[in-house]
């Protein structure tokens, strides 16, 4: 079994921890400025396959120092939002450490954003400017004319009638920044619920920038001298997770690669073997794809030593496939925008391949019932994070404009998740699904991630989608979307082939009663599948 460096005996660190939250808090000053001390130490590796950029922690610092002066001449002050819609390029990095100088509240945004997805934001809260790309300049000033909001509008770039980023910082003094109350807001991000527009979640000083420290510590497991690549979209809380707060936390290097639009496996692979890159955060997938359709002996790595993976379970097929290839696993978290790394596989402990693993330190989770009691072993219930009489850190402080919304996700002394699980008799956790993704068919509940699990077992299978599908006797049946590898092609047989291999690996009354071939699977930029989208076009909504 790998020994974890940040945490050799799992269950004495989980006894033993406790939060330490002081008064004030600065990412930048208390973090990110300390490891600048030493001017070798390298914040950034970055390329877009045909240029390369370094960055050390002392050139960042400086850099971000000047940008928060530039922005305080631009009128930003502390507590403005400021909307950060920026791909992967290393000006992102540092106009996030020039916000939080000034703390003023960074809303990253994913530039695949529409100018109605802007006009909303405009419309959700007070904005004060908007920073962009050339080539999304056009959506933003639509949205602004369509909006009673009038935000600055600062480019990374040049364009007519909007303020140029990089002649304001090369222009400006350094500004080094001062501390906030830990309670005080730092960032907030749009994330979209089961029903409704998009939710603001907020953040404290303390609930993502300080606490993310478990995450890069426990289960990122990183240490000064790595390079950690995250493949996550800057738009979403996963690159606060692992592009940011987690590896610069524990002194590592941010390692990114910009390029447009999904990566395909090969290129994945491809940059692996070539960049000394010892640490991979992808989402289930890309290991997916990878495991599937890159041949075993192109799995060779030039420095690899640790896999995690987030953003939603992933298949013990897979990671069984990649502990064979590579000797060594890759190791499941779980959390979600609300929160920090909340459970998680750790190297100290023995791996279960397909669980979500164990509760973090700093965190008592477990499963629950509807009334909040707790459920014993092997009973599914409610994911659910205990916040009295102390409410741990790595927790969001509310949707902000929504206290309704925040409300709901109290259940006595727990925070409702909204995911589904169980956990056994050894404390691991493993997940059924989103309580709104369950499907319930003649009495039955059957989770889609189980029955996503044999079927990507099955050599025909390249990825699949689970979800409820109408049907007149049972109310709901269990339907599977199917992405076929390249040696098989759809008929009537291998549908019959699939159900009945289904049948053999789990109760009989869960397999598919319908199966569809599609060419892809509708996913978010960062690798999530659209089950809900699914759902709601055979419902006909």
């Amino acid at each position: 079994m790998e020994q974890a460096p940040n945490m050799k005996d799992y269950r004495k660190e989980y006894a033993e921890f406790s939060w330490h939250v002081p008064e004030r808090f600065s990412f930048p000053l208390d973090v990110f400025d300390r490891w600048a001390e030493d001017k070798n130490n390298t914040a950034i590796l970055w390329t877009d396959g045909a240029v390369e950029k370094m960055f050390s922690f002392n050139e960042l610092k400086v850099l971000s120092s000047k940008g928060a002066d530039a922005f305080k001449k631009m009128g930003i002050q502390k507590g403005d939002k400021v909307l950060v819609m920026l791909p992967n390029i290393p000006e992102w990095w540092e106009i996030m450490l020039a916000l939080m100088r000034l703390n003023a509240i960074p809303i990253p945004a994913t530039t695949i954003l529409t100018s109605k997805d802007i006009e909303y934001r405009l419309s959700a809260t007070d904005i004060k400017a908007v920073i962009s790309m050339e080539e999304d300049a056009q959506k933003v000033e639509e949205a602004v004319n369509n909006s009673s909001s009038k935000p600055l509008l600062i480019i990374v770039g040049k364009r007519e009638g909007m303020l140029d980023y990089i002649a304001e910082r090369d222009n400006a003094d350094a500004l080094e920044g001062e501390r906030a109350l830990s309670h005080e807001p730092a960032l907030i991000y749009f994330t979209s619920g089961t029903t409704g527009p998009p939710k603001m979640v907020l953040h404290t000083q303390a609930s993502y920038p300080l606490a993310h420290f478990v995450t890069g510590k426990y289960w990122l497991d990183l240490r000064p001298g790595d390079i950690h690549w995250n493949l996550s979209d800057t738009g979403w809380a996963k690159a606060a997770w692992s592009s940011l707060f987690g590896p610069w936390h524990m002194g590592a290097t941010i390692f990114s690669f910009h390029k447009k639009g999904r990566f395909e496996p090969s290129s994945i692979m491809d940059i692996l073997r070539k960049y000394p890159v010892t640490t991979l955060c992808g989402p289930p997938t890309a290991y997916r794809m990878m495991a599937k359709e890159i041949p075993a002996e192109e799995f060779h790595f030039k420095a690899m030593r640790h896999f995690v993976a987030a953003g939603e379970p992933l298949n013990r097929e897979i990671i069984e496939i990649w502990k064979e290839r590579t000797g060594r696993y890759i190791y499941d978290g779980y959390g979600q925008t609300e929160t920090v790394n909340i459970l998680a596989n750790f190297r100290c402990l023995g791996v279960k391949s397909g669980s979500m693993g164990m509760p973090v330190p700093g965190f008592t989770v477990d499963i629950i019932d509807e009334d909040g009691n707790l459920l014993p072993p092997d009973t599914e219930g409610d994911i659910a994070i205990k916040i009295k009489p102390e409410r741990p850190v790595g927790l969001f402080r509310e949707y902000s404009g929504n206290p309704h919304a925040t409300e709901k996700t109290m259940r006595g002394q727990w925070y409702i998740t909204g995911d589904r699980a169980y956990k056994d008799e050894d404390g691991y956790f493993w997940f059924v699904g989103r309580a709104d993704d369950v499907i319930l068919t003649s009495g039955y509940r059957i989770g889609p991630f189980e029955i996503e699990s044999i079927l990507i077992k099955h050599p025909a299978v390249k990825e699949s989608a689970v979800v409820a599908s109408p049907d007149e006797v049972r109310g709901e049946v269990v339907k599977a979307f199917i992405v076929l590898t390249q040696d098989y092609r759809p008929s009537d047989a291998l549908i019959k082939e699939l159900q009945e291999f289904v049948k053999k690996n789990t109760a009989p009354y869960k397999y598919p009663r319908k199966i569809e071939f599609v060419e892809d699977l509708p996913k978010t930029i960062s690798g999530k599948i659209k089950r809900k989208e699914l759902k709601m076009r055979e419902f006909g909504r």
